[in-house]
């Protein structure tokens, strides 16, 4: 068997569990351990669950055991939501019928008067034969385990995998991801890591064929040379987005109350980005954003992006974006004299710029009810042979104009142009709001048609600009190493 398919075959049952116990649960209230049980029956986990306790015949409608020894099978993924103390004890116990332990539980490494207590933790771990996830940890989202600890969590299985040091920022990473259009392999949060870490799940990641983008909420790693390694050897093949926390003398000291990490110089993550192409992000919505961008797009090694072409309505926001776009390293470039004649062929109402930005109002954007804009990227495409194109559209000025879909068939259009051109352009697409609630729902619409086309959509330049600028310093990468 080979190293990749020995790691994935390792992480199974933590990710697609078939047998999982649940210490904690209680049968006459709602405690975490209920709402997890809960949580993954309606996520429809189609695995065995033990509910694990001292006195209960049943819990939650499933027959309850008094330990881990206890039940029929041995247990794939074991959640322990009970007083710190007393899971080092239960840990030693488990006697090789537990392969993963998951530890909400906080009271150790992260406060000091815990730091024994872990250690404790790590030792009883060792001794029972299993791994342990956390403690302090919510647990991780799988949806090809239909295992979650996020209310309401889709089922779909995605290509983006996460690993957060953070059990709320994993929450929102579900979330706010989902809302974007980011679709998940598993999204695992490690709390402490005082045994499985943000390596060990890199190291999955890299090799699961199910990942296609890896996105890390770090504070700190316990072993900075492994993660270098790993992501030195994989030479960025697939893209690898780091959002760090504690850069800042400050957040330095945040994260060291939150988790008990201790982070090095913000000088040594800038290195490590240079050096091995994962991608440093700065904010929570630059680091969605840049998932989003990998998820739908493949990169281009052979013909980095450098030069954009954008279309749509709004003067002001195409000149804003062109100076952002600049000042992130993309040139938006008038067009050569071919596409220029082309698109003066088209012979558009006055007040039209076809220069690059292409600035087209909403009047002229009305023509042929909406079907204009085929024209228009038609000739952009086959004369201008752009390397990616950032369509942006004001949705606010299309509604009530006009009783003919508009705005549908733009997003026709731009589709019908996009598989004409397969491949050779980076297509993008920014849909604008006012925040109205008519304006939000069709823009709900036109984002999952969008989507389902592999067409990556924001909500403004600025994110589209970040994106793509990812997107691009990746491609770049990649050249230099071939």
């Amino acid at each position: 068997m080979s190293h990749e398919n020995d790691v994935i075959e390792r992480f199974k049952p933590l990710l697609e569990p078939k047998t999982l116990a649940v210490v904690g649960a209680s049968a006459t209230s709602m405690s975490a351990a209920n709402v997890f049980i809960r949580r993954i029956r309606e996520m429809g986990y189609s695995g065995t669950i033990y509910p694990i306790h001292p006195s209960a015949a049943s819990v939650d409608g499933l027959t309850a055991y008094k330990s881990v020894a206890d039940t029929p099978q041995p247990i794939d993924y074991l959640y322990i939501s009970v007083a710190a103390a007393h899971v080092p004890k239960m840990l030693a116990e488990a006697n090789g019928r537990v392969r993963y332990a998951q530890v909400i539980s906080s009271g150790f490494g992260e406060v000091d008067e815990g730091k024994a207590l872990q250690e404790e933790l790590v030792a009883s771990a060792r001794k029972g034969g299993l791994r342990l996830l956390g403690p302090n940890c919510l647990g991780l989202y799988s949806p090809r385990g239909r295992v979650t600890f996020v209310e309401n969590s889709s089922t779909e299985v995605g290509t983006v995998g996460i690993i957060s040091q953070s059990g709320g920022l994993g929450t929102d990473i579900v979330r706010r991801g989902s809302v974007r259009g980011l679709r998940y392999s598993a999204a695992v949060t490690v709390g402490n890591s005082a045994d499985l870490g943000p390596n060990d799940l890199l190291e999955y990641y890299l090799a699961d064929p199910q990942t296609k983008v890896i996105g890390i909420y770090l504070e700190a790693v316990k072993d900075g040379r492994r993660l270098f390694d790993l992501l030195k050897a994989h030479r960025a093949k697939k893209p690898v987005v780091l959002l760090k926390g504690g850069r800042t003398q400050q957040g330095l000291m945040a994260a060291a109350s939150h988790t008990g990490s201790l982070a090095g110089d913000d000088r040594v993550w800038v290195a490590l980005s240079r050096q091995t192409g994962c991608i440093l992000v700065e904010t929570l919505d630059q680091f969605l954003d840049t998932l989003l961008i990998f998820q739908s797009l493949t990169p281009r090694s052979n013909d980095p992006t450098r030069e954009v072409v954008m279309f749509g309505n709004g003067g002001g926001t195409s000149v804003l974006g062109t100076d952002l776009f600049a000042r992130m390293g993309l040139d938006v470039t008038p067009f050569g004299k071919p596409t220029l004649e082309a698109l003066q062929a088209l012979k558009l109402p006055p007040g039209t710029s076809i220069t690059n930005p292409v600035d087209a109002p909403v009047g002229t954007l009305q023509q042929d009810e909406g079907r204009i804009a085929e024209k228009i990227l038609d000739a952009i495409f086959s004369n201008g042979k752009p390397q990616a194109l950032v369509m942006h559209l004001n949705l606010a000025a299309f509604l009530g104009r006009t009783k003919t879909d508009v705005l549908g068939n733009l997003m026709q259009a731009a589709t019908r142009v996009q598989s004409r051109y397969p491949g050779s352009a980076h297509f993008i697409l920014v849909l604008r709001s006012d925040g109205e609630p008519e304006i939000e729902n069709r823009k709900r619409e036109f984002r999952a048609q969008a989507l389902a086309l592999g067409i990556p959509v924001y909500d403004e330049m600025m994110n589209a600009g970040w994106a793509l600028s990812a997107l691009c310093a990746h491609e770049r990468f990649l050249a230099r190493g071939q």
